[in-house]
C-alpha cells in the first residue's frame, strides 16, 4: 500500500488514537479497491471477512426476504461497514452495494479483532463508533414509527438541503425508488408524499427539487434533534 493510502486510513477517526504498532498490525493485510457502480460488495448471511471503510463514493446497505427488498442505510466518505459483524465474528445481517464508483479500504476482520483485544485506545474508538451506529439506528426507527410518510419525506429533503449548503434547489442524490425504500414507502406512496408537499413549499421535477417556502416546509417537518440529530 502506498503512503497516500496509509494516510487515508490513518485520517479515519476509527484509527486516530491507535499507536503505530497496532496500526501496522491493522494495515499489514489491508488494501484499497475501486468498485464500479452497482457492485455488491458484501452479501447478507456470509461471514464478515473484512471491515470496509469508504474513502469516496456511496454504498447502499440493504436486505431482502421472500422476494421483498428494503434499503437500510446510505453510507458515504469515512463510513465503516459492517463493524459489529467484524468484532463479533458473525455473518453479515445486511448486503452492501455501490451506487456510484467507490473506493473502499478493506481490512481483514481477524486483524481488527486481534488489535481490538490488545489496544485499549483502539477498543475505545470501536466502542464509540458502535455507540454512534446504535444511536443512528434508534433515530431511524423513531423516524419510521412516529412520522407519517409526508413528514419523513419533508425531513429527508431538509437533510439534503444541509448537505447542499443550504441551497433552495438541488438534485436528489439517488433514484426515487431507493429513497422510497429507505423511508419505508412504496414508490407510489413517495409520489403522493411529494404531491402533499407541493402545498408546503416544495416543487419536484424529475430528480430536481426546489424549496419555494422554507418556513412552511420546516413547519410541516417539525424536525426534532432526538430523531434528526
Amino acid at each position: 500500500m502506498v503512503s497516500r493510502h496509509l494516510n487515508e486510513i490513518r485520517a479515519n477517526p476509527l484509527f486516530a488514537e491507535t499507536n503505530e504498532t497496532s496500526f501496522a498490525a491493522l494495515i499489514r493485510g489491508a488494501y484499497i479497491q475501486n468498485f464500479p457502480p452497482h457492485t455488491e460488495i458484501i452479501t447478507e448471511g456470509e461471514q464478515a471477512g473484512f471491515l470496509h471503510i469508504i474513502v469516496d463514493g456511496c454504498v447502499e446497505l440493504f436486505s431482502d426476504w421472500n422476494g421483498r427488498e428494503t434499503t437500510l442505510s446510505f453510507l458515504r466518505e469515512n463510513a465503516t461497514f459492517i463493524l459489529a459483524a467484524t468484532i463479533k465474528d458473525r455473518p453479515y445481517l445486511m448486503s452492501g452495494r455501490t451506487l456510484v464508483k467507490s473506493r473502499i479500504i478493506m481490512i481483514p476482520s481477524e486483524d481488527v479483532r486481534a488489535v481490538f483485544e490488545k489496544d485499549a485506545d483502539f477498543a475505545k474508538s470501536i466502542v464509540s463508533e458502535l455507540a454512534s451506529c446504535y444511536r443512528e439506528t434508534i433515530k431511524y426507527t423513531k423516524n419510521l414509527k412516529l412520522r407519517s410518510a409526508t413528514e419523513r419525506l419533508a425531513n429527508y429533503v431538509l437533510r439534503l438541503q444541509i448537505d447542499n449548503r443550504g441551497a433552495l434547489s438541488f438534485s436528489l442524490p439517488i433514484e426515487k425508488r431507493r429513497i422510497a425504500s429507505f423511508l419505508g414507502m412504496t414508490p407510489e406512496n413517495l409520489s403522493r408524499a411529494f404531491a402533499n408537499l407541493s402545498s408546503a413549499g416544495l416543487m419536484v421535477d424529475g430528480q430536481n427539487v426546489t424549496i419555494t417556502d422554507e418556513p412552511a416546509l420546516r413547519a410541516l417537518a417539525n424536525s426534532n434533534p432526538l430523531i434528526d440529530g
